[in-house]
């Protein structure tokens, strides 16, 4: 029997980002959830949220995934937990490592600890192509939680709560970047790019939203889902954008990669393709989750990188993309 949103209580954790915003707003026009927390630090950010939703099943705690006895109590009751909380934004992460890795892995760890304690049936975490050989600190504490949360099914057991990771790319008007960054710099003449050479994985809001929540019904644990979207050439954005502006090349910057990677030639091994996305499998079985027979194998060396994509986004569409954030 297939696994279905409807009636269940579901808690997303850094539910006051710009991803939880359109997840509470996606799952309520489908009428889905019997409850639905937001755990969020901002007390500020849950009072405009209840303002702009203003629905009976919305739930909001004050707390802090750092926080194993806040996320206890919260998680009394629920089946899914979505965990989108997170400190992601790199130069942050680099000037205070200690922070990322209390947020970023001990969170982690406490969402499946509470998570398991509490019954929870389904856990899917957000990571980032960033995780994958990862050039900077956040990249780091993503891929260590992508590593905790697939073998987290191994503490759960059998017909015990399951646990799996998304994983994608940049999103599209995302606080930090580059698209808010050129519209910003639009009325002053330049932009500033930092290699001519760039490109990044891209995924609007609203897709990824979807893709999360598919996610969740079909999961079996263990695994991590990646998406098939396009990539997008940073020059080919600054044409979309401001096409009249100067560019200033600035250089990479520390931590920066020239091209994004979502699937390594490593992972390739425990990766099946399917139409619409990738599914990477434990290297270590365990736990109650089962293994997927479907779908084609990857073959020996395969690369998802975004100067590799066959997909890749047109001036036009970029436009598109940018009048819409």
């Amino acid at each position: 029997m297939e696994f279905t949103l409807k009636d269940k209580s579901i808690m997303i954790t850094g539910g006051t980002g710009s991803f939880g915003k359109k997840c509470v707003e996606i799952l309520l026009k489908i009428g889905a959830p019997r409850k639905l927390i937001i755990l969020s630090r901002d007390e500020f950010k849950q009072h405009e949220m209840q303002q702009q939703f203003n629905h009976p099943s919305l739930r909001f705690f004050i707390g802090d995934v750092r926080d194993r006895d806040r996320l206890l109590r919260a998680m009394d009751d629920v089946d899914i937990v979505i965990h989108a909380a997170a400190l992601k934004q790199v130069p942050a992460c680099e000037r205070d490592p200690f922070e990322a890795v209390k947020t970023n892995i001990m969170g982690a760890v406490n969402v499946i600890d509470a998570a398991v304690d509490s019954g929870v049936k389904r856990v899917i975490a957000l990571s980032t192509d960033k995780a994958v050989n990862p050039a900077n600190l956040y990249g780091a504490t993503k891929l260590c939680a992508e590593k905790l949360f697939v073998q987290g099914n191994t503490y759960s057991g059998s017909g015990g709560t399951k646990i799996s990771c998304v994983r994608y790319g940049n999103v599209v008007g995302s606080r930090g970047s580059a698209i808010p960054l050129f519209q910003q710099q639009k009325s002053g003449g330049v932009i500033t790019v930092t290699d001519k050479r760039m490109t990044r994985f891209w995924i609007t809001l609203d897709k990824g939203v979807e893709f999360v929540l598919g996610c969740l019904q079909t999961m079996r644990g263990g695994e991590i889902f990646v998406p098939k979207i396009p990539s997008m050439n940073i020059m080919d954005l600054v044409k979309a954008i401001a096409p009249e502006c100067e560019v200033k090349f600035t250089g990479i910057r520390p931590g920066e990669k020239v091209h994004e990677v979502l699937i390594s030639p490593d992972e390739a091994r425990q990766t099946l393709e399917f139409p619409d996305r990738f599914i990477i499998q434990p290297v270590h079985s365990g736990g109650g989750a089962s293994e997927w027979n479907e779908g084609i194998q990857l073959s020996d060396g395969f690369l998802y990188s975004s100067d590799n994509n066959p997909s890749w986004l047109t001036v036009d569409e970029l436009q598109e993309m940018s009048a819409s954030t």
